[in-house]
């Protein structure tokens, strides 16, 4: 058995040169949170460029569509965003919107936010709900790419994370119960 080749290093789409790409590999949202993992690549039109890789990145980062993974041997994959079961949220009014955005946010649902509209996974309970309180929701199949989380990899840069250099504790025991109380930590935050 062969070493596979490895994808060290992640590169943001527009940061490097699609078109040398040496093959690409299409993987959902889930595939593309990862830090380790054995990846098969597409095959192209005349059988060439398939055979598997493995990701093994120094920590789990979110992997867009467009990124190219940087192989140890040489050479970048190209990342495609694989098609997936989504629901697509519309409210007649902004504000009605943003009530929605709350309501899916408060069950911790990743989502992608459009401008005027969301995308979340399809999930016929949630699809209920959403429209019990007024959102027309449609089933659409495309890439999903949700928002990070506010502690987790941001990869527009826009977030921070909380890495090794905090020398305290974060508890978050809490319910989801009717009442919630926000907890603040008594650390700043630099948001230059």
């Amino acid at each position: 058995m062969t070493d596979l080749p490895k994808a060290h290093t992640v590169l943001p789409a527009g940061y490097w040169d699609a078109a040398k790409a040496v093959g690409t590999v299409t993987l959902d949202f889930d595939h593309r949170c990862r830090r380790r993992l054995r990846l098969e690549r597409d095959g192209g039109p005349d059988g060439k460029g398939g055979g598997a890789l493995l990701l093994d990145l120094p920590s789990p980062r979110h992997i867009r569509d467009g990124d190219g993974l940087v192989l140890t041997g040489g050479g970048i994959v190209a990342v495609k965003a694989a098609p997936e079961d989504l629901m697509e949220v519309r409210c007649e009014a902004i504000a009605d919107l943003l009530r929605m955005a709350w309501h899916i946010g408060n069950r911790h649902i990743p989502a992608e936010l459009r401008g005027d509209r969301l995308r979340i996974r399809a999930d016929h309970v949630l699809a209920d709900m959403l429209t019990g309180l007024g959102a027309i929701v449609t089933p659409v199949s495309a890439p999903f790419d949700p928002e990070g989380g506010a502690y987790g990899d941001s990869p527009a840069g826009g977030g921070h994370g909380h890495g090794r250099s905090h020398d305290h504790d974060h508890h978050h025991d809490h319910d989801h119960g009717h009442h919630h109380h926000h907890h603040h930590h008594g650390h700043g935050h630099g948001h230059g």
